[in-house]
């Protein structure tokens, strides 16, 4: 199942690329050197756990990312098409590899499972197609 849902986002990333090669006037560059930007909500944890998680949940939230999007498209400002674009984009990535929405609990609890290089190990689940 985690193989299938990783075959998911990745073709939700692929979609953001493409949107991107098609809709946007920057050069490619700035994709990749962009792509990263989103995490800087991190920044959030400063002012505890509560304000962390929302802020990260915020910037990581796919449908932000689409509203953003689709109010760039709306008002005509490349900018805002770019930013929407990058944290869709941004977004499929780090649940790729695995980095959730995150509780309010701890930075390393998140959707997905708990984080970091002490993770505890999840119970194995059944395989949808056996």
């Amino acid at each position: 199942m985690k193989t299938l849902l990783n075959l998911e986002e990745l073709a939700l990333f692929l979609l953001a690329v493409l949107a991107f090669a098609s809709q946007s006037p920057y050069g490619w560059w700035l994709f990749p050197a962009c792509l990263l930007l989103p995490d800087l909500s991190m920044l959030g944890y400063a002012a505890g756990n509560k304000v962390g998680a929302w802020v990260y949940n915020f910037v990581h939230h796919r449908g932000v990312a689409i509203l953003v999007y689709l109010a760039g498209r709306y008002l005509a400002l490349d900018w805002l098409v770019f930013t929407g674009i990058i944290l869709f984009a941004h977004t499929s990535m780090d649940r790729i590899f695995g980095y959730g929405l995150k509780y309010m609990t701890a930075f390393k609890d998140t959707h997905l499972g708990e984080i970091g290089p002490n993770a505890k190990q999840h119970r194995k689940q059944p395989d949808a197609y056996n």
